[in-house]
């Protein structure tokens, strides 16, 4: 299913704003000039403003969440993550992070452009109250824990850069150990609990459309391996004291497995979610 031409035409302006708003990031970290930085946070808040439109367009269009195919999942992907990111930015007002999360909401739209579309093969399977809230909850969910990956990496980077004697580049340029700690704390437990609601939304919407809560798909199976890993990452932080190095290593390790699961396994190994990445 094509992009209605309104809808492709916001999509490429917020891809435009995205992408201006990764360079004033990067241009930011260089010179760590506030007034840049606020630059490049507006930049991305419009970007996400005009995908937010496109999308609503084509979710009237379409009578339901664009979500018919890889480029369409991903556009959808890319707002979720601009949105939790907006939120995110608010809360913690960790301005680097905008250097983690703009140029990922650029791949993924850029991404998206470039793929052709395509025709669903069963569209009353893409439609309803449980597919939405399925949908929607996995996404915003999946964007918290790549703002925790996010958060993670800076946290290796910054006690790197505190161990050295020479305390360099990054150093400067990087906020706490403590702040970027609890960033990625936070971002866990938002992603975790939106991706436990919509795991459940999943179960429901696969027991009315295919008649079980649970067929064994191979999307299914990694979905609870992904749920189980940053179920440990939280176990172990709230029993064990799992906090600084070892929680970064485990959000940046958790969220490869996400991407696998999101990505891989539909391309890779099929089954009923492979409609969405075809």
């Amino acid at each position: 299913m094509t992009l209605e031409s309104s809808s492709l035409t916001l999509f490429i302006l917020s891809t435009i704003l995205y992408g201006t708003s990764t360079f004033a990031y990067f241009v930011y970290f260089f010179k760590q000039n506030q007034t840049l930085q606020k630059k490049a946070f507006f930049l991305l808040a419009a970007g996400a403003l005009t995908h937010f439109l496109g999308t609503t367009i084509s979710s009237v269009a379409m009578g339901t969440l664009p979500v018919h195919n890889l480029q369409q999942t991903l556009l959808t992907a890319a707002l979720m993550v601009s949105g939790v990111f907006i939120m995110m930015k608010q809360r913690f007002d960790l301005k680097v992070l905008g250097l983690f999360a703009a140029p990922l909401i650029l791949i993924m739209m850029l991404t998206a452009l470039i793929l052709p579309g395509s025709e669903p093969s069963n569209v009353m399977l893409l439609k309803g109250f449980w597919l939405i809230a399925h949908v929607t909850m996995i996404f915003a969910g999946e964007a918290a824990l790549a703002l925790a990956c996010g958060a993670g990496i800076l946290y290796l980077i910054q006690e790197k850069s505190i161990k050295e004697k020479r305390r360099g580049f990054f150093y400067s340029r990087l906020p706490s150990l403590d702040l970027l700690d609890n960033t990625s704390y936070t971002s866990v437990v938002t992603g975790f609990t939106l991706l436990t609601a919509g795991l459940i939304t999943g179960l429901i919407y696969a027991k009315t459309v295919w008649g079980a809560f649970w067929r064994w798909d191979p999307k299914e199976i990694w979905s609870a391996v992904t749920w189980l890993i940053y179920a440990a990452l939280l176990h172990g932080r709230l029993t064990s004291g799992w906090r600084g190095r070892k929680s970064a290593i485990m959000t940046v390790l958790g969220f490869a497995v996400l991407l696998f699961t999101f990505f891989g396994v539909n391309m890779l190994i099929g089954g009923h979610h492979q409609t969405f990445t075809k």
